[in-house]
């Protein structure tokens, strides 16, 4: 593990937590208070936080890790969606496709969920990408 890695894990969890508080706290906040059937009230799932925190570190870390190892000499911000949509359609997608079918969600949240994790996912592979851009070299001849 290197300097770059652990800044990049740092950088992304922290992004990632603020990320899904937007997405889950503030964006589906609401859609989620109408179903207390399926979800933990409030008081009871800050007991569980720590759990939170421990699946973000792993996340993060594996996002990062999985990036690092691909990298290519490319425009990195492409090839940071590229990776952020890929991340999506492995992890977001099916996740939520699968909590469909096991628990009574209502369709239009968990197409709300699919989109708005996928495109937070997107602009978390912009960020590291961006944290992981191979500077160009500039080589210039001796005459």
């Amino acid at each position: 593990m290197n300097r770059r890695f652990l800044i990049a894990w740092i950088v992304v969890f922290i992004a990632w937590m603020l990320g899904d508080f937007v997405v889950h706290g503030a964006l589906l906040g609401n859609d989620y208070a109408g179903l207390p059937h399926l979800f933990r009230p409030e008081a009871d799932s800050q007991r569980y936080f720590p759990w939170m925190l421990l699946a973000h570190v792993i996340l993060a870390g594996a996002f990062v890790w999985i990036y690092s190892r691909g990298v290519e000499s490319r425009p990195w911000p492409a090839q940071g969606a590229r990776f952020g949509l890929a991340a999506a359609l492995l992890i977001v997608v099916p996740i939520y496709l699968i909590y469909y079918v096991v628990q009574p969600m209502p369709g239009a949240l968990v197409a709300k969920q699919i989109i708005y994790a996928t495109i937070l996912l997107v602009l978390l592979g912009i960020l590291v990408a961006y944290l992981y851009r191979i500077q160009s070299r500039v080589v210039s001849r001796q005459i």
